[in-house]
């Protein structure tokens, strides 16, 4: 199976996004590929609360949605169309969504963002995703060649826990759209990726936005791309720079079973739910 991740830079210009998206998308049909990837935010990134409410479209039937669900159709291929702004009928708050296509352009289902990004960064700049979006609930999981594919978008890829339900179900290769900020990119990006491909035995693809893109205000804020795929074993076995690119990889069916034949976690794992935490004397619980 072949993994095409799209590395893109995108703008406060749907317009601008969407003719990159097609490009980088047909650049990608020239490896021919089982399944293309955006990043997060593909069709819009920066802002204001207000523009990004604007700029959410229909899911289905919105622009975003219409040129990939065509792409896919045309060129007979599944997308993992990163994440897109949905609008929500009356509400204020939009979801940030993934949406899946089959290779014949059929929607097989969506993912929207659990967990929202409100932080504020070594370097002063704060990032209030919720102020904007709303969480999403649900988990989703789908199948292509065999392999059992579970989505998560950006932030997600700090929550272990949402993986460990994932793997539950026994899933084979996590996708994970994003665009982490430089600060946090170099500081976390790859050892996240790497830690969540050995904890739970399964590749990760993570496929990032790159460059900078200017706020209303002027300020710039630059996202740290370096989009990676990583085997069961935590191996790199694809990287990208900081640049607009198409990163290809193959996925090694061998290589699932292999590895959880060396280690057999899925035998080993504990439930631990209903564990009884046991706090030596002095030691005053924190809730």
């Amino acid at each position: 199976m072949k993994i095409a991740l799209v590395q893109m830079s995108s703008q406060p210009d749907r317009a601008h996004n969407l003719a990159e998206a097609a490009r980088l998308m047909r650049e990608a049909m020239i490896g021919r590929p089982d399944l293309i990837v955006l990043p997060e935010h593909f069709d819009w990134l920066g802002g204001t609360v207000a523009d990004k409410r604007r700029a959410a479209d229909r899911v289905p039937g919105g622009e975003a949605y219409d040129l990939v669900q065509q792409f896919a159709k045309d060129n007979a291929v599944w997308v993992h169309a990163g994440s897109l702004m949905e609008r929500r009928g009356q509400d204020h708050r939009v979801y940030n969504t993934t949406v899946v296509f089959n290779a014949t352009g059929e929607q097989v289902g969506l993912y929207r963002k659990i967990h929202l990004f409100d932080i504020t960064a070594p370097d002063g700049k704060t990032y209030s995703e919720s102020a904007a979006v709303a969480p999403g609930r649900d988990l989703f999981i789908y199948e292509l060649d065999g392999h059992r594919i579970g989505c998560a978008i950006c932030y997600d890829l700090r929550f272990s826990r949402l993986f460990d339900r994932l793997a539950e179900e026994e899933v084979d290769i996590f996708v994970l759209p994003a665009a982490f900020t430089q600060q946090t990119g170099q500081a976390h990006w790859e050892v996240l990726c790497r830690a969540r491909a050995i904890e739970f035995q399964a590749y990760f693809a993570a496929c990032g936005q790159c460059g900078s893109y200017a706020m209303p205000d002027g300020e710039l804020r630059r996202t740290f791309g370096h989009s990676m795929v990583c085997d069961p074993w935590g191996q790199i076995v694809a990287r990208a720079e900081n640049d607009v690119c198409v990163l290809v990889a193959e996925i090694d069916p061998a290589r699932l079973p292999e590895v959880r034949r060396l280690i057999p976690m899925a035998e080993h794992r504990v439930l631990l739910a209903d564990r009884q935490v046991r706090l030596s004397p002095g030691t005053k619980p924190r809730r």
